[in-house]
């Protein structure tokens, strides 16, 4: 089998078109090629007038047929490959059931592939199953009766559940392919194997999440919900056991030897707990900043010019960045085409803010987070937790600007550049659902924040035209990219005072985004099963 890179497609090119374009590549006749399926697409639009796909192919050729060597020697964009294939390690049987404390993407893909293994996991969610969990956050949307452990943070899925679904990472690690093709085996389109920005959508993921945990309980493993880690029980640095507390308030312990900790970004009661416990927390560089809408058109024009609109373009994304000479920096993060700014709440009389978008991104707005990088010295306290300390502060500014009941501020860009509060929307008008108050939104976020985010703004429109549009909308605040706080753990990637305890997955400083967060779920999965056959328990 062979990957053919670098293959240059229109945007309506007859079906075929791949297959004799690799086969020409490979200097054999269409006729010897078996099979021939796009690997990789991705959008070219360099130059506006030519605005084309590259794809890379994944060819079998026909029994007999082989590719000459000076070919290969030749076009080093052709590469031998073998169909990838997940194994999991060997293992014993554990003497007590592993525990996963948390059900997002980190704890998901730790569950499943401990279920693989036989090990029958316990996991804990303090959230919602995702079909309760949804009418939770669409009842908050509506109503601002927030329900603090079944939102758009905590529940079945964790926050991805409530996002654009994107799966793109700059990590390397082979395990993404088995994360995407687990993704399609429950019902995510099988577009995401080969697309080069793939996604699944707000409107697909819940199905998706709702498979993968009936596979782990067909497995024998086991989810509790409506149940909170509390308390963790050590003794000589190894771990004895857990608490666990119900939605009625009663607690329960339980003997536990292995568990992972993936209890994601906003689960700021449990890293207090950690800390009590004794347990290594550092502070960890994050990035706050504020939702930015325009209008999609304007996004799909300015990157795909006269190529704007194509059905087979959909609606164009970009990612950004800046940085300035003192060391600071301003970026995109989880940009959503044609989605929607939500409220992200997890903590009442709090505003934070996330973006969303469908499978299809056919909304009005595009959006994407708008974000300052922060680092430690900005804390203002050496405390493990300071960085939580600042989220709720700045979280709290927002809604007492927002004028409470979880509205939200928001400012057009001319008028923040401009420095001077907002009145009303221009042509781009507030996706937020909770509703917004027009205001000037120096009056919530420090300058720390304003002044870079000033300043680059008006650097990201010389990279794309009409980023510093006067009618785009800035919405506060978006406090939740990543986590501020990163859990020690060893290279065995325990916890060196608790052995036995992994942390994991983004909340513990670990991962970025939905495919990393699984991959170091699976990686943590696979620490537990090799400790298990180094301990030599028998099945």
């Amino acid at each position: 089998m062979y990957h053919v890179s670098e293959i240059s497609l229109g945007l309506h090119n007859v079906e075929g078109e791949l297959t004799a374009r690799a086969a020409k590549r490979l200097r054999v006749r269409d006729s010897d090629i078996a099979s021939c399926k796009l690997y990789r697409r991705s959008v070219d639009a360099r130059k506006k007038n030519d605005v084309h796909f590259i794809c890379t192919a994944e060819v079998t050729l026909r029994p007999g047929v082989q590719v000459k060597k000076n070919v290969l020697q030749r076009d080093h964009k052709i590469q031998q490959a073998s169909v990838y294939q997940y194994h999991l390690p060997e293992s014993n049987l554990l003497p007590v059931r592993p525990v996963v404390a948390g059900f997002g993407p980190a704890g998901m893909f730790a569950a499943l592939t401990l279920a693989q293994a036989g090990q029958r996991p316990i996991i804990l969610e303090r959230g919602a199953p995702v079909e309760e969990r949804s009418r939770d956050v669409e009842h908050f949307w509506k109503t601002g009766s927030l329900n603090t452990n079944s939102n758009v943070q905590f529940g079945e899925g964790g926050a991805g559940t409530f996002s654009d679904g994107k799966l793109t990472t700059g990590t390397k690690n082979p395990h993404i392919r088995h994360v995407l093709e687990t993704f399609v085996q429950a019902g995510a389109p099988d577009c995401i194997l080969w697309e080069a920005k793939p996604h699944i959508g707000t409107d697909r993921l819940p199905g998706v999440v709702r498979t993968i945990r009936q596979t782990i309980l067909s497995l024998g493993g086991e989810v509790r919900f409506h149940s909170k880690l509390d308390h963790i029980k050590v003794h000589n640095g190894i771990l004895q056991g857990v608490t666990v507390c119900q939605e009625d308030g009663t607690r329960y312990d339980m003997p536990c030897g292995h568990l992972i900790l993936a209890v994601g970004h906003s689960a700021r009661d449990t890293f207090e707990m950690l800390l009590q416990s004794h347990l290594q927390l550092q502070q960890k560089p994050f990035a706050v900043g504020v939702r930015i809408e325009h209008l999609q058109e304007k996004i799909d024009q300015a990157l795909y010019g006269q190529a704007a609109g194509d059905p087979a373009l959909g609606a164009a994304s970009y990612k950004l960045a800046v940085h300035f000479p003192d060391g600071r920096s301003i970026y995109t993060f989880c940009m959503c085409p044609g989605g929607t700014v939500v409220p992200a709440a997890s903590e009442e009389k709090r505003v934070a803010t996330n973006g969303m978008s469908s499978f299809a991104r056919d909304g009005r707005n595009a959006n994407a987070a708008l974000l300052a990088g922060l680092t430690p010295a900005d804390f203002g306290s050496p405390h493990p937790l300071a960085g939580i300390a600042l989220q709720r502060q700045l979280e709290s500014a927002a809604y007492l600007t927002g004028g409470g009941a979880y509205l939200a501020p928001v400012q057009r860009l001319g008028d923040f550049l401009d420095r001077k509060p907002s009145q009303r929307c221009g042509s781009v008008r507030p996706t937020y659902s909770r509703g917004v108050t027009y205001t000037d939104l120096h009056k919530c976020l420090p300058p720390f924040l304003t002044e870079p985010l000033e300043q680059g703004i008006r650097k990201l429109a010389g990279r794309l035209h009409g980023f510093d549009d006067a009618d785009a909308l800035l919405t506060a605040v978006e406090s939740r990219s990543s986590s501020p706080v990163r859990v020690v753990r060893s290279s065995a990637l325990f916890a060196p005072d608790a052995r036995g305890l992994y942390p994991c997955g983004e909340g513990a400083g670990y991962a970025g985004g939905i495919m990393s967060a699984a991959v170091d779920g699976i990686r943590c999965a696979e620490a537990i099963l090799l400790e298990s056959q180094n301990a030599g328990w028998k099945r």
